[in-house]
């Protein structure tokens, strides 16, 4: 590997530093692996906000709600998944409980906003997207005949976005935000699929390899009065580079897109002091061959244009959140969210890796105005505990044996915003 290349490889990881002091594993509160709500406010009401008004990185979810609120804004989460599989007898795979190490997380994120002229803002922000992250003391894969210990994968995702956002009339406004991403990958004792590889050399134990690409974010919002809010936030596919060093783990050459989202939303003011909002997402992980791609015999060797996925389906989330304001210094928030299962049953070996089952996520926070200017927000975010449970002969030589997935998620974030 040529010099160039080495340095090329470096510029994400300074970058990542350098822009919002990422730490070394991104992982939170997540519907699959995209995070649910990026500051305390929207966390507090299960990562709702695009058409509720949550502060200067309210255009983080919607770029059009820039034109709401101008300053600075830093936030900072510590986020705590326990995840584990139940590998049954019968097969190649490991049989017992395996637990996944590496528990705690810290996430900062933030953003600034400033006015251009009455009716436009220019802004950015930056944040983490989201990840996946298992390290198992055990490699319950080493039946297959290889594999070095711990096993697991590590994925982490930054998004810096710059955000311009403009009031068309009083009702009406409408937001743009380029979308430029940096993510991480590497993947470790998976040397038993290496045989299964169009690109064996490819496969695990190559250090973190950097991706990175662009998209864009486009936002409206509409309030035909002033009790009413109608939102709308649109994220394109972002087009990443490929994970060279992965070619022969992800399908289409080590490709890893980041899926398209679409979220629908409304925010009642339903008096002086509560507001209630509700939203509907969709994420089109499908789409997405390295994540999409079925485990069934047409889908091997791995690497491949059509080589096996983790199996997800498109996902639906439905929030339903409320804030209410005690009075001029303190507004309480809590919320619901929902998403639809995507993982099939049959891709459960597979997904060992990534155990992304949570469909129920709970939050709870506050903010407190502490002067005129400077106001202080915390949340706690709780995924409910979920499993699933499946088998796929394929992936285990023909052996009918089960893999079950459980996860639940803890995440407790605060922020400081100053208003100018």
């Amino acid at each position: 590997m040529d010099n160039r290349k080495n340095w090329a490889r470096r510029v994400p990881a300074i970058v990542t530093a350098a822009a919002v002091a990422v730490s070394a594993h991104d992982a939170m509160a997540t519907n699959g692996y995209m995070t649910n709500g990026v500051t305390p406010q929207q966390k507090a009401m299960a990562g709702a906000g695009v058409a509720a008004d949550t502060g200067v990185m309210g255009m983080a979810l919607n770029p059009a709600l820039g034109v709401n609120n101008t300053g600075v804004e830093a936030c900072f989460s510590i986020f705590s998944p326990d995840r584990d599989v139940t590998i049954g007898p019968g097969g190649p795979l490991t049989p017992g409980t395996h637990r996944s190490n590496n528990r705690v997380f810290a996430v900062p994120c933030g953003g600034a906003n400033w006015r251009l002229n009455d009716r436009s803002t220019l802004g950015f922000v930056a944040y983490g997207n989201g990840g996946m992250n298992t390290k198992y003391s055990t490699n319950f894969f080493a039946g297959f005949g290889a594999g070095s210990s711990p096993l697991g994968v590590d994925l982490m995702q930054l998004f810096i976005s710059p955000t311009w956002s403009h009031e068309v009339n009083e009702q009406f406004s409408i937001g743009v935000a380029p979308v430029f991403a940096i993510q991480g990958f590497r993947a470790y004792g998976l040397e038993a699929f290496a045989g299964m590889s169009s690109n064996p050399l490819a496969v695990s134990n190559n250090g973190t390899d950097w991706s990175y690409g662009a998209g864009i974010n486009l936002g409206l919002a509409w309030s035909p009065n002033d009790s009413f809010t109608l939102g709308a936030a649109y994220r394109s596919r972002v087009y990443m580079s490929e994970f060279d060093d992965y070619a022969g783990l992800y399908a289409e050459q080590g490709d890893f897109d980041i899926p398209a989202q679409l979220t629908v939303a409304a925010a009642f003011k339903a008096s002086d002091a509560l507001t209630l909002t509700a939203e509907y997402q969709h994420i089109w992980y499908n789409d997405i061959a390295a994540i999409g791609n079925p485990q069934t015999p047409a889908n091997f060797p791995l690497g491949t244009d059509t080589g096996a996925g983790f199996g997800w389906k498109d996902m639906d989330v439905f929030r339903v959140a409320a804030a209410y304001q005690v009075n001029d210094t303190l507004t309480l928030r809590g919320g619901v969210s929902y998403a639809s299962e995507f993982i099939d049953p049959v891709s459960t070996v597979i997904n060992t890796l990534a155990p992304a089952t949570p469909q129920w996520h709970i939050g709870l926070g506050a903010s407190w105005q502490l002067d005129d200017s400077r106001s202080l927000s915390v949340s706690y975010t709780r995924a409910l505990s979920h499993s699933i449970t499946g088998m796929n002969p394929v992936m285990t030589g023909g052996a009918p044996q089960s893999a079950g997935l459980r996860m639940d998620q803890h995440e407790l974030a605060i922020g400081m915003s100053w208003a100018w």
